[in-house]
């Protein structure tokens, strides 16, 4: 098994590259981590980068200014091949240019629903050339395909209470999501949608509650 690739694209260590390095990796700001970033918006250990059998998952360590993959701020994310990672003013892409390649290969031959870090493969010669637009609006892909069209796996090895947790939570979003689909106007002709005020709000109070079951996953000891 592989160990992580990480370059740093913008910030003022732009232009290193941390070659197979053996997680747990740790990034931050003090020395002593696996990647010390002279950034003062970064913490001190700002997140790690631990391995879940065949997976890769980023940790953000109560950073004072959060930790952004793929523009969003996330406190535990699964990382893949080409994942862009923010922090401070540094940004950091995941991968090689092979394996970046690979799994845009396999995005676009539809072939991508249970692709993970360690099953990315490294071969192919194709260089992997990302086009950013570092600017006041941010980090622009050309490759969209790679954080737009990807659907999360789901988790493997759950107990029986667990996986019957989990298909409680995705089957009431759902059910609601369905509903508020029925209940939308469409105007073909507009190509547009509308909800009722009511309904948009219920889809907003959606939003906010997987926003909090988000955080009770990421900091199971935090009280809300």
């Amino acid at each position: 098994m592989t160990g992580v690739t990480i370059k740093v694209l913008h910030g003022a260590d732009r232009g290193k590259v941390f070659h197979d390095l053996e997680p747990p990796v740790t990034i931050g700001r003090e020395e002593g981590n696996s990647i010390q970033l002279n950034d003062e918006r970064v913490s001190r250990c700002h997140f790690k980068i631990q391995r879940d059998n065949d997976r890769l998952v980023l940790t953000d360590l109560d950073s004072t200014n959060g930790t952004k993959v793929n523009g969003a701020e996330c406190q535990l994310k699964i990382l893949r091949h080409g994942d862009l990672i923010a922090v401070g003013r540094s940004l950091m892409l995941v991968g090689t240019d092979e394996q970046i390649a690979a799994r845009i290969a396999a995005i676009e031959g539809g072939d991508s629903s249970g692709q993970t870090l360690a099953q990315d493969s490294a071969e192919g010669s194709n260089s992997f050339l990302l086009d950013l637009d570092v600017s006041t609006r941010g980090v622009r892909p050309v490759y969209s395909a790679l954080t737009q069209q990807e659907l999360p796996t789901l988790p493997d090895r759950l107990s029986p209470g667990q996986a019957a947790q989990l298909c409680e939570i995705l089957e009431y979003i759902q059910a609601r999501l369905h509903r508020l689909i029925e209940s939308a106007q469409v105007d073909e002709s507009s190509g547009r949608a509308s909800l009722d005020l009511n309904l948009w709000q219920q889809l907003v109070q959606i939003q906010t509650r997987l926003g909090i079951m988000i955080r009770q996953v990421a900091n199971p000891t935090e009280d809300l």
